[in-house]
């Protein structure tokens, strides 16, 4: 396996990957039928692994395929990025980006440097602040993009992501024990606080609401101090936390869906490039390091792709 993997046979593999179907991927990559499927068979041949296994009509991936998946998007994402920096007609101008701050940690530093690496001349702007807030933003012109949380009535936004949403604690503190339960949670409006209630009523367990913020800096202050509980999605995890679940008497709590708004304010060429770097980012973003040192999750699959791998409840994160 010495000789180099061929981009063209991975694109038109993302291509079936994607679509599900040999015809269709065909029009994509814009090759007949024909010459698709003779690119498989020689994929297949190069990497020694069948990749695809009939599902009715449908073209499903094998594990082998699954797991070539992940590399070619991010080969073909490398050789874009390789591409842009030697391209002197590269993007250039100014462009406005907002989130939560509950994502901002986790998500930004992966999205702002592949972005900047292949666009080296567009300035980045980032405004943190709740999802309301980044909604009104957005129609008034003052974003350009805004990564948001979703709810059931959202149809406008394209969904990027879907994180468990999970009640936490302090890893070192019994708060969660407390006959009345001390929560922290942003403010009325916020649909986790919303879900968080509807379960906590669900339960017929008597709670308090003793610390409101916008902030998921406070949220996860409050938590590891052991003032009180609170739901986050995994991505705001912090080491110290434990994560509760049915054994400590809580329900499980619906995911969360992250999307991505679009405003109406020009440069669509910017844009669409930054809203393909975030889809990809977090389509393809790896499991925190302290989490995976630890082995805390079940392997159905959720970091590495879309459809999800859980944390197993009970888990305290360690360290940094």
């Amino acid at each position: 396996m010495n000789a180099p993997l061929d981009l063209d046979q991975l694109a038109t593999f993302i291509a079936i990957a994607d679509t599900g179907s040999f015809t269709r991927a065909a029009e994509e990559v814009h090759r007949t039928q024909s010459a698709v499927s003779m690119q498989m068979r020689r994929l297949e041949e190069r990497v020694g692994k069948p990749l695809f296994q009939k599902d009715g009509r449908t073209n499903r991936l094998t594990e082998n395929g699954e797991r070539l998946l992940t590399f070619a998007r991010r080969l073909m994402r490398l050789n874009r990025e390789t591409l842009a920096a030697f391209d002197d007609a590269s993007l250039e101008g100014h462009i406005r980006i907002g989130t939560p701050d509950d994502y901002a940690d986790r998500f930004l530093p992966e999205i702002m440097a592949r972005f900047s690496r292949s666009n080296p001349r567009v300035e980045l702007s980032v405004l943190c602040e709740p999802t309301s807030n980044l909604v009104e933003h957005i129609r008034r012109g003052n974003l350009d993009l805004a990564l948001v949380t979703l709810d059931s009535s959202s149809h406008g936004p394209e969904a990027v992501r879907r994180e468990p949403l999970l009640w936490v604690s302090s890893a070192n503190h019994s708060v969660h024990e407390r006959e009345i339960l001390p929560m922290a949670f942003g403010r009325p409006s916020c649909l986790w606080r919303r879900a968080a209630c509807a379960a906590l009523d669900a339960m017929n367990r008597d709670y308090r609401v003793l610390f409101t913020s916008f902030s998921a800096t406070v949220i996860t202050t409050t938590v590891l101090s052991g003032l009180a509980v609170s739901i986050l999605p995994e991505c705001a995890l912090r080491p110290g936390m434990r994560v509760l679940g049915e054994a400590d008497g809580f329900n499980t709590l619906p995911d969360c869906h992250i999307g991505l708004m679009r405003g109406h304010t020009g440069q669509t060429e910017i844009i669409d490039a930054l809203a393909r770097h975030i889809a990809e980012s977090l389509d393809n973003l790896s499991v925190p390091a302290f989490i995976e040192e630890k082995g805390s999750f079940d392997f159905d699959g959720m970091l590495h792709n879309p459809k999800g791998k859980r944390l197993r409840p009970g888990h305290i994160l360690a360290g940094w």
